[in-house]
């Protein structure tokens, strides 16, 4: 066994900082959001994470202008730098199928999905699974998808996302993870959807977790599982912004 403790952060993470109940605000020059992001792709590139940095910036941003106009959206904790680099990933790994746990109102789902369906499509997808606890979020989440993506491709169920993981019957290409246990575990509830469907994730399999910055105590045990060479072959702690992204591939 063998560990990995690998970081890549920004001097800002901490001061870069949006109003939660108006995510659409720009925080920053359209260069610099984009500067930051390819600084993290150039980094997963050279952990072995991705395999390429490129991704369609006009894409993105479509996909951004199609969210702000038709989510409805209460607060949502995704700022543009993390709903870019979430884009991006999607964009470059093309997972024919995805399960994000946790999606609330459907923001942070779409952020992946968006790569697939919708004005910001690069690729075809097989199955975009969102998971989210709350039935009555669920629904919202899947009323605000099916505004932008009228296939089905993407969809939002209310279940929870360690039983939907685990019964899943495809491999999963991409797993993001942003769930809350209904327990005090909270967001430790993480590594148990990850064990859930490790049978279905080959070697390649990108594992993205929000909140790895700002909730990293209760995730001590996820973050030391996906750091064990055991367990994936590459993991980096991305800090672009108050929350954090934990990018791991099996």
């Amino acid at each position: 066994m063998s560990e990995l403790a690998r970081e890549y952060a920004t001097d800002d993470h901490e001061q870069y900082r949006m109003d939660y109940a108006d995510p659409h605000v720009r925080l920053e020059p359209m260069e610099k959001e984009i500067a930051v992001v390819a600084g993290v792709l150039d980094a997963l590139v050279a952990d072995g994470i991705l395999s390429r940095a490129r991704y369609d910036h006009d894409k993105l941003l479509a996909h951004r202008r199609a969210v702000a106009e038709s989510f409805e959206i209460p607060w949502t904790a995704i700022t543009p730098r993390m709903q870019r680099l979430i884009y991006a990933i999607n964009a470059i790994v093309q997972p024919r199928c995805m399960i994000a746990a946790g999606v609330f109102c459907g923001n942070t789902f779409i952020s992946n999905a968006g790569a697939a369906v919708g004005p910001g499509a690069c690729y075809e997808a097989k199955d975009l699974l969102g998971v989210e606890i709350v039935p009555a979020e669920a629904e919202r989440a899947e009323r605000n998808v099916r505004k932008i993506d009228p296939t089905g491709t993407a969809r939002v169920i209310a279940a929870d996302g360690v039983d939907v993981v685990r019964d899943y019957p495809d491999e999963i290409g991409l797993l993001y993870l942003d769930a809350d246990g209904t327990d005090d575990r909270g967001k430790g509830v993480y590594l148990d959807i990850l064990r859930a469907g490790l049978d279905r994730m080959p070697p390649g399999t990108v594992i993205l977790a929000h909140n790895s910055f700002n909730c990293a105590e209760k995730l001590t045990e996820y973050l030391a599982f996906v750091r064990d060479t055991d367990n994936c072959a590459a993991s980096v702690n991305v800090l672009i912004d108050p929350e954090g992204l934990e990018v791991s591939v099996r």
